[in-house]
Formats: structure tokens, sequence, C-alpha cells
């Protein structure tokens, strides 16, 4: 008799879920049963620009092997302000980043998912968007932003910047807004500093902190971004650890803020930089397919070997009007769609991704052909959207905003 055939185990990304540490309402026994297999998450507690000690990212790991989960992406260890604008001070804390990075890869840590996004993590002007099943969707109007950067905000030489249609319909939106609606708009915008929660930050307070920027050209911050990950690439060869930047979202240079990775030449760039397999990228699809620049399908396939983490989320984005191309100040609009609905080809990135995987693992690239990817700002629905309510926006409001349907994709 012929023995019974092994059961062929398929090919796979490992499936990882972004858990906000023992203060998210999601529990690991909520994420267990969600199926995924990985953990990730950061130590939000440290302040950023301090050093991660090995005591604390062991208890981290430890609490999460418990539960049966790797620990498969930091997301992220926070780059400091004075890095990201050249300041005299970054020594002090690139020489931090690299000990947290020594830290990690003694404890076993491999990856890291960062950006070099000035100021802000992420920019969105609506957090719930109505879809048409009824969840709530991320998204991001250009006008909106417009009219916050220029009658809100009132960034110095803004009005310089956009065009005279654009101008005009930004102030027509103004002119309607209530308090109420303007006053949800600055949250909203705020909502993706880093760090703190929304309530912290005043309009003017947030204004300084993006003047600092005003002097600081496009070039200027792509070269300190390539400053950085030379000094920290060869320590990070040493601990066995893999840097994976995640692009600016939105990918544009929004309220006079330079962009730093924002498209498939700034990611060419970056990656020559330091031309090491430790300096790679996180694939946001949905980031980098908020811009009409980025042909996502064609960056996955160019970057694969150095995509050492995927965010799967999928955008659907509207023009302007021509003859604006939605290249301008606020770029263009754009709704967090279903995964399989929006503008990018999710099976051909899927197909890409799983291609690499097989290709590390002909090379032997060991635990690290394993290729983790997350959900990422899936839809408020059902239960999400009655337990919102009783939250405050910040770190509760983005592990609320990952429900275990958008993983199955």
């Amino acid at each position: 008799m012929e023995p019974v055939p092994k059961p062929i185990k398929p090919l796979l990304l490992e499936e990882t879920w972004r858990w906000y540490g023992p203060n998210d309402p999601v529990t690991l026994e909520d994420v267990k049963q969600a199926g995924a297999s990985g953990i990730v998450t950061a130590l939000h507690q440290v302040p950023i620009g301090e050093v991660w000690s090995e005591e604390a990212i062991m208890e981290r790991k430890k609490l999460l092997e418990l539960h049966g989960f790797t620990w498969s992406v930091v997301e992220s260890v926070p780059v400091h302000e004075s890095i990201k604008l050249g300041k005299a001070e970054r020594e002090q804390y690139i020489q931090a980043y690299k000990q947290t990075v020594r830290n990690l890869g003694k404890c076993g840590v491999h990856r890291i998912c960062y950006n070099f996004m000035p100021v802000l993590d992420w920019t969105r002007t609506d957090l719930t968007r109505r879809w048409p099943d009824g969840s709530e969707a991320l998204a991001y109007d250009a006008d909106d932003l417009a009219a916050f950067d220029l009658f809100i905000l009132k960034r110095d030489g803004a009005e310089k910047e956009y065009e005279a249609a654009a101008f005009s319909r930004a102030k027509a939106i103004f002119e309607k807004m209530t308090e109420k609606e303007k006053e949800t708009l600055q949250q909203n915008i705020i909502a993706g500093l880093p760090g703190r929660m929304v309530e912290a930050y005043t309009v003017q307070e947030f204004r300084q902190a993006v003047a600092q920027y005003k002097d600081v050209s496009p070039a200027q911050i792509r070269e300190n971004l390539a400053y950085f990950l030379k000094s920290i690439i060869p320590v990070c060869e040493e601990a066995g650890v893999y840097m994976a930047i995640h692009p600016d979202d939105p990918p544009r240079p929004i309220l006079g803020l330079p962009p730093a990775c924002s498209t498939r030449d700034d990611v060419a760039a970056l990656l020559k930089a330091a031309d090491s397999k430790h300096n790679g990228i996180t694939l946001c699809v949905g980031t980098y397919a908020s811009s009409p620049q980025n042909k996502v399908e064609e960056m996955a396939k160019e970057f694969a070997s150095r995509t050492h983490f995927v965010h799967l989320r999928n955008v659907t984005k509207e023009m302007p009007p021509a003859p604006e191309t939605g290249l301008g100040p606020a770029g263009c609009t754009f709704t967090e769609s279903d995964h399989l609905g929006g503008d990018v080809d999710m099976y051909s990135i899927m197909l890409t991704m799983l291609q690499e995987k097989q290709r590390r693992k002909a090379e032997g690239w060991g635990v690290m052909s394993e290729i983790p990817f997350r959900p990422d700002h899936g839809h408020k629905m059902v239960d999400d959207m009655k337990l919102f309510l009783l939250c405050s926006f910040g770190v509760l409001q983005g592990a609320l905003s990952t429900p275990w349907r958008t993983q199955c994709i």
C-alpha cells in the first residue's frame, strides 16, 4: 500500500494584523479568531527619539508568543523630526535609532516599517465617508484640503500655489461650512499627527510645525533621508534587520510639505542611496495608488526584490476638472474602496508578491522569505461603528478601522 501523500501547503503571504498593544480594544484573542498568524505592533509608549530597551521589546514579544503569534513587523520606530529637517541634533537621534535597531535584531524582530513624511503620518479629510453598503471609509477630498490649507490653517504663501479654479472651489466650500464642519475638518486632518492625541494640538501649533519646512525643498528632504539610510543600514546589516519605508500618505506635497517618498522615482533613488537588500520598502498599494502619477502594478514588479512588507488596500480616485492633472498642491480626491473594487488590480499585486516569495525561498532567505501583509484601513462596519462612538480618535481609531472582512482578499 502506498503511503498517503502529505497535503501540499499552499504558497501564501504571511497574514498579519496591526495591534496597538495591551490597551487596544481589539484583543489578541480576537485577532486569533480572525486567522492572522503575525502581529504588526510597536512600543507606542516610548517617546519618539528614545531607545527601545531590550527589556521592553522582549516583554512585548513574549506577550505575543504567549498567544501563539510572531512579532512580524514593527510599525513603526518613528523617525524624529530633527532627522527629517537635517538639524544639527539629528546625530543623537540617529544614534538612538541605531541602538533600537540593534536591540530589535538581538531580540529576533527583523522588520521595521517607518515613514519619512514631514509632520504627519497620514492625512484624510473625512474619517466617516459613507460607503454604498452602509459601512464607513476614510476619504480625502482635494478641495476640502485646499479649504483647510487656505482658510483655516492660513499657511503663509499657500494662495500662490493654487490655480485660480482650485482656489475658487476651495473658497466656495469654506464659505458654506458651519463652524462645526470647520472644526471637524480640522480634527480629521490633525488626526494624522503622530505621537499625541488629537485634542493636544491647536491650529497654531500645527501651523508652526508645518512652517519648519518652509525652506526645505523636496531635494533637501530626500538628501536628509539618504543621510539617515546611509547611517543606519550598515547597522541593520549587522543586526539582521530590514527597513521598509512607507510612502508619504497621500503621495504629494500637501500643505507645502516636501514629499520624501511619493513616486516611483523617489523609491528608486532611496534604494540606490543605500544599495542593500536591508534597505527596502513597504508596498502600500492604496497610498501609491492615490496619485495618478504611479502605476502601482508596475512598481510592485520593479521593486519586488526590495519589498519587505505589504499594505493591501485599494482606492477609487476622482480627478479634478480639466486641465488640472491631480498633481497640484492638493492632488486629487480619493476614497478607500473595497479591496477588490478599486483602481488597482489586486490580483496582479498578490501574484507578484507570491512569485517574489517563491524566489526568496529558492535563494535560501530563510525566515525573510516570508512577506507579511496586513489589510490596512478597512471600512468600519457592524459593531465597529457602534464601538467607535465610545472611543476617542488617535490610536484606538486606527485599531478599529481594520475589520476582518478586509483581510479576506
